[in-house]
């Protein structure tokens, strides 16, 4: 960048640079936040040294390390974790892992600088030699027992999993050893031959099958407080208590009793870190991982605010623990003390920033360096403007950088800039010169005018900074993995229907071993599925509760009629929906031509970094605009991944093709918000937005019916509102519909009423499965946004049992950083004393309630008023799952969380988190209720996936279908919960493609086979039985030799090479892929007799097969018709099935 070489020949550089020659502390003054991160990067360029950035808070820091990396200094942001030191189930440990990935970075040499909040700094972590002593470096051809592997993990405080799903985890399966470490992009699977690593490789933790081999991996600790085996921590716990005199040992005696009784148990308890001044009688900071690095502190004056702060608030906190008996005196000193910072400015090269010149009465200053400069506003998009303001800089003899935001946008403004007749360079190490124009892609937080290096730079508007991610090879079926059954769980047996899972089985029959499932019926019977059928078993899940399925009977013919009723109801839809289609393929719509240059410019404008979903979603949609008939699409994605941005696209080039837009939303509120969001990405634009709602007077509702009727209103928000008669248009071209789901029957056919041959999208947030999606895809068109935005905050979440004390802290410490709470209690009966507790807990909080029963007017002025933050603490029902955005709430705290199902939980914990502010979400649930075993795998599942964008593998794993019944309509409901939603989803499709004259595609679970072939998965191969169940679903699923492949590679490459009998399998699904495309029903081996039932093979089609096996094939027509083949010694049944099969025509 030119400023480093510009800064360089400066005096305020020299006089910096003698100062900082040797410790001790000097001032820089007059520079603004984006100026000093330009400074900061010269400084560390020129000098080499490590910098240590010390800022008030999290936010500065984040900003900081944004602007420096953009600079091109690898930066990191060390932030402060919350203490587990309250007995409390779970926690994610999110911030925990960033920090050790930071001290991972730090170690290994990976970065240049550091910025951290004062309270992260003044927060005690684990002394450097400790990190590095448990830290290992592995390569491939290293040697190392496994029991010293284990050993080396559990000491780094890892723990030991089925499957990895997480940092601060490792799993070992026979020769396979999988580590995931705070500080890896991703995790690592190591395959072991005998001592020896044999291969390095990371995988993705959504289908853990392998990516790229890598050279090494560094093992760093997973805990911050590390103590080995539960052993060792009980040791030094009771040494402490031995040196303890008097009180301190009875209190010390009552803190530890329940942690020593579990750790004799050999458990380590959560909550270690109270033993952090045991287990470090010499506590670090991560200002002891640097050796001699430029230390500044960023606004001395609003450090010492934030560390009073700070202080106060440890206080408060420390004060109550001891009080409550969670911590003893002498296992307190946790943070260091408040004037310690301040002592380190004589030992360590320290540098001073403040905007503004202050006195800085207690840091001895030797040189106070000003340099007067000012920011400049961020970028809009506007040639034009950006010439008239760097022009006089040009002609002033100043050299220009501007950070353009992406490259594509770098370069288009590059060959702007030229043509005007700049001298522009895009050069990243160019030589400055006056007049010259450097332009750059990334961007700062802003921009900074430099009077006295003669040198200025603009950045484009920037909302949230990115990191390109490297795109992953989505697995075909990752979501399958997830409908794992467990013992109890219903499940439909497509001929025999409903029946309960009782675990797996292996029975040895006619001298050969085989697993099955066996599945529990109606008045005690009991069926055995061999594994090699697992397809004709599905979960049985229904919109429904699952308390009152009845079981079917095995042998009766209830079954038999239920499925011939939902197959008519299939084939009944079906025709349904063909005939909508065809209906609209005939209508006239309207065909907007293809993008123009205004387009490109308003996409380039959008601030973030499109993520490659909603490019193809984008891309698809217009195209649909481009075709002559109405467009009908429906556009899916979790909660906040940026569908808005691609309706307002759509909505754009509705209003470029010259017509008028329609954008339809259920609430005042969200009419609202995507009012303000429509008038700030297209302001440079000429477009007039209207709203219709509540919020707009009568005489401003009549200018905008006006206007859109006369045709001056080009794109209209509105609620309802838009259907009233009185709203007529000039020109419709497109209707956009918000949350689709909260509108009711009427308005939808209102609306296709009044829209005839008017392109429609609509937006919904509730995933509809991708099954179903399959089955409907010929009939709406769908697209799915999954992946969220890059750069959001994850969510602290915590599961624990309702305790008041923690409760209030957490409510306390939001309100103390001037956030605001969601509080969810569901029981509006009950809520208003709920509230009136909450005032209890927290004398002083303004206190909101919200729930279902109000009207919509008593709703929508709460929302008001928590976005006007009038509102500290509101309590509400789950109404909040379908709510608006509000940036400030970033504290959940939900009551009995094991009472909702996971999809909603998951929903609702998307209600915090929006802005880049550390969010928290607290699940409690009460003791004196034994959590039911589903409650607490939810609620585990939830702490697990706090990544983003798995809303739609919530949906999934809680399968609990909500998107389905609004789609499909009241009756279809019913028949889905007669027969179960998988096979529902089966039925339907094959419904759909006889309807459309297409042959439905042979099923493989038509023919069973059973015969004599060992055919199982040992345990000694894959130890868990969810994974085994997995795999035997996975390869049920076989259609193609290609599919056998890979699931093969996948077994492989999670649990090493697999036993014959696996292979057995394999060969058995594929055997009856090819026997149900040439029509055999069933085949079952009694002897050395191969029986092969079938109604369409007869003698015509068996002719070469007897060629081929002369005096073996014998052909019955009697009852039932079948064939048989004698089986020779020593010959393999499954080698003779396949080539007989294959003999049959129509294979």
């Amino acid at each position: 960048m030119l400023f480093s070489s510009l800064f360089a020949k400066t005096a305020e550089y020299e006089k910096l640079a003698h100062a900082l020659s040797a410790p001790g502390a000097c001032a820089l003054f007059g520079l603004p936040g984006s100026g000093r991160a330009m400074v900061y990067a010269a400084l560390a360029k020129e000098t080499g040294r490590f910098l240590c950035i010390v800022t008030p808070g999290e936010a500065e820091a984040t900003r900081f390390a944004g602007d420096l990396n953009a600079l091109g200094i690898p930066t990191a942001v060390f932030p402060a974790r919350d203490y587990v030191l309250r007995p409390i189930e779970s926690t994610a440990r999110e911030y925990e892992y960033r920090r050790l990935s930071v001290l991972g970075d730090i170690v290994g040499g990976r970065l240049q600088a550091v910025c951290v909040p004062d309270e992260g700094l003044t927060q005690y972590t684990t002394p450097r030699a400790e990190f590095c002593a448990n830290t290992r470096t592995l390569h491939p051809g290293d040697t190392l027992p496994r029991a010293d592997l284990t050993a080396l993990l559990y000491g780094a405080g890892y723990t030991r999993r089925d499957q990895v799903d997480g940092p601060g985890q490792f799993s070992i399966r026979g020769d396979i050893v999988d580590i995931y470490a705070p500080d890896m992009k991703q995790p690592a699977r190591l395959e072991f031959w005998g001592d020896e690593i044999d291969t390095m490789h990371s995988f993705d933790l959504a289908t853990q099958r392998r990516d790229e081999p890598i050279e090494k991996i560094y093992v760093s600790p997973a805990r911050e407080v590390l103590f080995g085996l539960p052993g060792e921590a009980a040791e030094l716990i009771r040494a402490a208590i031995k040196k303890a005199r008097g009180k301190r040992r009875t209190a010390l005696e009552s803190c530890t009793a329940s942690d020593l009784a579990q750790l004799d148990g050999g458990a380590m308890p959560v909550n270690m870190d109270k033993y952090l001044s045991l287990r470090y009688p010499e506590p670090a900071t991560i200002l002891d991982y640097f050796d001699d690095p430029l230390l500044i502190l960023e606004e001395p004056a609003s450090l010492r605010e934030a560390e009073r702060a700070t202080a106060y608030r440890r206080s408060e906190e420390l004060s109550a623990l001891l009080e409550d008996g969670v911590l003893a005196p002498g296992l307190d000193k946790l943070y260091a003390e408040s004037s310690w910072l301040w002592a380190q400015t004589s030992t360590h090269r320290t540098l001073c920033a403040e905007n503004f010149a202050r006195s800085m009465p207690d840091v001895p200053l030797k040189a106070i360096v000003n340099a007067p400069a000012h920011t400049l506003p961020t970028w809009g998009g506007e040639v034009a403007a950006l010439l008239e303001d760097i022009q006089p800089l040009c002609s002033g003899g100043a050299a220009v950088t501007i950070m353009a935001g992406t490259p594509r946008a770098a370069a288009g403004l590059a060959a702007d800039l030229r043509t005007k007749g700049l001298n522009v360079t895009t050069d990243a190490e160019a030589d400055p010169s006056a007049g010259m124009v450097q332009i750059l892609p990334g961007q700062l937080s802003a921009g900074c005018s430099l009077p006295f290096a003669k040198f200025a730079l603009f950045t484009a508007r920037a909302f949230g900074v990115s990191g390109a991610q490297k795109k992953k090879k989505r697995s075909k079926d990752a979501l399958n993995s997830l409908s794992e059954i467990s013992v109890g769980d219903l499940v439909v047996h497509q001929n025999h229907g409903i029946g309960r899972y009782a675990g797996i089985q292996r029975m040895a029959v006619q001298g050969v071993t085989k697993d099955y499932l066996r599945i529990e019926y109606d008045k005690k019977d009991v069926l055995y599925v061999p594994v090699t059928q697992l397809d004709l078993l599905s979960r049985y899940t229904a919109p429904g509760d699952s308390d009152n399925v009845k079981l079917s009977r095995l042998g009766g013919n209830d079954w038999a009629k239920t499925r011939k009723k939902v197959k008519a109801a299939t084939e009944l839809m079906a025709k349904e929906l063909i005939e909508l289609y065809a209906r609209r393929k005939q209508a006239h719509g309207y065909a907007f031509p293809s993008d123009d240059t205004w387009q490109g410019d308003f996409e380039q404008r959008f601030a973030y970094e499109e993520t490659p979903d909603q490019l193809t979603c984008a891309a698809d949609i217009k195209h649909d605009m481009e075709e002559p008939w109405p467009m009908d699409r429906l556009l899916c994605g979790d909660v906040g991944v940026g569908k808005t941005e691609v309706a307002l696209r759509a909505a754009f080039k509705c209003v470029m093709g010259g017509k008028q837009c329609a954008i339809l939303a259920p609430t005042t509120i969200l009419a609202w918000q995507h009012f303000n969001t429509a008038l700030t990405r297209m302001e440079s634009f000429p477009i007039r937005i209207g709203l219709l709602s509540r919020y707009r007077t009568p005489k401003e509702q009549k200018e905008t019916l006006r206007g859109l009727k006369d045709g001056t209103v080009d794109i209209v928000v509105g609620t309802h509102r838009l259907l009233s008669n009185d709203v007529k248009f000039h020109d419709l071209g497109l209707v956009i519909i918000d949350e689709e789901q909260r509108f009711g029957v009427k308005h939808k056919e209102k609306l296709k009423e009044n829209f005839i041959g008017v392109d429609m999208l609509t937006l919904s947030a509730t995933p509809i499965p991708r099954t179903l999606n399959m089955a409907l895809s010929g009939i709406r068109d769908m697209s799915t946004i999954e992946q969220p935005p890059f750069e959001r905050q994850p969510i602290e979440t915590y599961v624990l049992e309702y305790d008041e004390g923690i409760v209030s802290e957490a409510i306390r410490k939001e309100l103390a950083r001037g956030g605001q709470v969601y509080y969810l209690h569901n029981r509006v009966d009950t809520i208003d004393e709920c509230a009136a507790r909450i005032g209890k807990l927290i004398p002083g909080a303004r206190i909101g309630i919200a729930h279902g029963k109000m009207t919509e007017e008593q709703i929508s002025s709460v929302w008001q008023q928590l976005l006007d933050n009038e509102i500290d603490v509101l309590v509400c029902t789950t109404l909040i799952e379908t709510g608006v955005d509000v940036r400030n709430c970033n504290t959940l705290i939900i009551e009995n969380a094991d009472r909702m199902g996971l999809s909603q939980l998951y929903q609702i914990r998307g209600r915090v988190g929006r802005s880049s502010r550390k969010a928290y979400a607290y699940f409690t649930f009460t003791r004196d209720k034994v959590l039911t075993e589903i409650a607490a795998k939810r609620l585990s599942a939830i702490r697990e996936f706090t990544s983003f964008g798995s809303g739609f593998r919530i949906a999934m794993r809680d399968l609990q279908i909500r998107g389905a019944g609004s789609l499909l309509g009241h009756s279809q409901h019913g028949h889905m919960e007669a027969v179960g939603y998988d096979l529902y989803v089966k039925m339907l499709g094959q419904a759909i493609a006889t309807a459309r004259g297409e042959a439905p595609a042979p099923d493989k679970s038509d023919c069973l086979v059973d015969i004599t072939v060992d055919a199982f998965l040992p345990e000694d191969y894959i130890p868990d039985a969810a994974g085994r169940i997995e795999a035997y679903k996975r390869i049920a699923a076989i259609e193609t030799t290609t599919d056998a492949e890979d699931v093969l590679d996948e077994l492989i490459d999670r649990y090493g090479s697999p036993p014959k009998s696996v292979q057995g399998l394999v060969d058995v699904s594929l055997i009856r892929v090819t026997a149900a495309r040439v029509g055999i029903a069933e085949i079952v081996q009694r002897g050395d007799q191969l029986i092969l039932y079938s109604d369409i093979v007869g003698p015509r089609q068996l002719e070469q097969v007897m060629a081929q096996y002369p005096h073996r094939v014998l052909y019955n027509a009697l009852g039932r018709p079948y064939f048989s083949l004698r089986v020779q010694k020593g010959e393999s049944p499954l080698v003779l099935l396949r080539d007989v099969v294959t003999l049959l025509p129509g294979a």
